[in-house]
């Protein structure tokens, strides 16, 4: 059962600092070893953080022992009614930056809310001077950490951080996206317009796109999920990278594939040739904008594959 904060003892209330102190600088700790290869001035900073947090665990504990002795209680955040519920995310692996930056913003909030709480509940005099200390203590820390930020994150290191930042985008949700896009986009076409010259039929041309599309999401999303952990290539979770190709897979075979669900044949086939050509200028342009490919030279590489596989089906399904 979760404890009421306006029910702690004083001493209880030391013991809680103590061990959010010693808490939240392991997170930090947890932060800075996730974050330093990629984002090492930032990986600095939540060290000089998780240094700052021992300092004042050190100073609590000191304070502890002259007033009640070296038994301290047993009581963590989790006890007490009150507290953001923390999630996780210093165990995650790949840890995004921000992610990062804006949990420490709400743990530093948390606890200055922790020691202004306590010190407008006290009555007893050397309590409220001992609760003030820690408040000041905390109000430094803020400070601190705002020094720290400064000391590390100068504009050099944001710059590089933030083209970190890029390519761990690039090779974590374009790659895969762009790879599931390409291939749901053009290797569908074939089995689709196959179907609708054989059939004349649109229906018929919608099932044959619709279990193409998801046929071939499934494939993709496992192959790129199987091909490597990330571990050693940045590409971050497998899992995450097959969701990606797979959705994208099924999203470029179904874009040509929905316009059959229209009953007028011919206007189908001309509303899903319209789609292909957007589809295959989406992937033009994404080429060109994340991957350095020139333009002209992206959209001729699409078009000239689109149509060789259209051309394929419109041959296979007419003859």
């Amino acid at each position: 059962m979760l404890k009421k904060f306006k029910d702690l003892t004083e001493r209880e209330i030391l013991a809680l600092a103590i061990s959010s102190e010693e808490e939240d600088g392991r997170i930090y700790g947890e932060f800075a070893d996730a974050l330093r290869e990629s984002y090492p001035a930032t990986a600095d900073m939540f060290e000089g953080m998780r240094e700052e947090e021992a300092v004042h665990r050190d100073r609590l504990l000191a304070m502890f022992k002259e007033r009640f002795g070296d038994r301290i209680p047993l009581i963590r955040r989790e006890n007490v009614k009150g507290f953001i519920r923390r999630n996780p995310t210093w165990l995650v692996r790949p840890l995004g930056v921000n992610v990062a930056r804006r949990q420490a913003e709400v743990m530093e909030m948390e606890a200055q809310r922790f020691y202004q709480k306590a010190i407008a509940r006290t009555t007893d005099a050397s309590t409220r001077e001992l609760l003030n200390r820690l408040a000041d203590e905390e109000r430094k820390h803020t400070q601190t950490a705002g020094d720290l930020e400064e000391k590390h994150l100068t504009l050099s290191a944001k710059a590089a951080e933030d083209a970190s930042h890029q390519r761990l985008f690039l090779l974590q949700v374009v790659q895969p996206g762009l790879l599931g896009l390409m291939d749901g986009s053009i290797s569908t076409l074939a089995p689709l317009f196959a179907a609708a010259f054989a059939t004349h039929n649109s229906w018929d041309a919608f099932r044959v796109g619709l279990a193409a599309s998801i046929g071939a999401g499934i494939s993709m999303g496992f192959s790129e999920s199987q091909s490597d952990d990330g571990s050693l290539t940045g590409r971050g979770s497998p899992w995450l990278r097959g969701a990606i190709t797979g959705l994208m897979t099924m999203a470029g075979g179904l874009g040509h594939t929905l316009p059959f669900l229209i009953g007028n044949f011919h206007i189908a086939t001309l509303v899903a040739i319209i789609v292909v050509g957007f589809e295959l200028a989406a992937i033009a342009y994404i080429r060109h904008r994340y991957m350095d490919t020139p333009f002209l030279q992206a959209t001729f590489q699409v078009v000239v594959g689109g149509f060789l596989v259209f051309l394929a089906g419109y041959l296979i399904g007419s003859s």
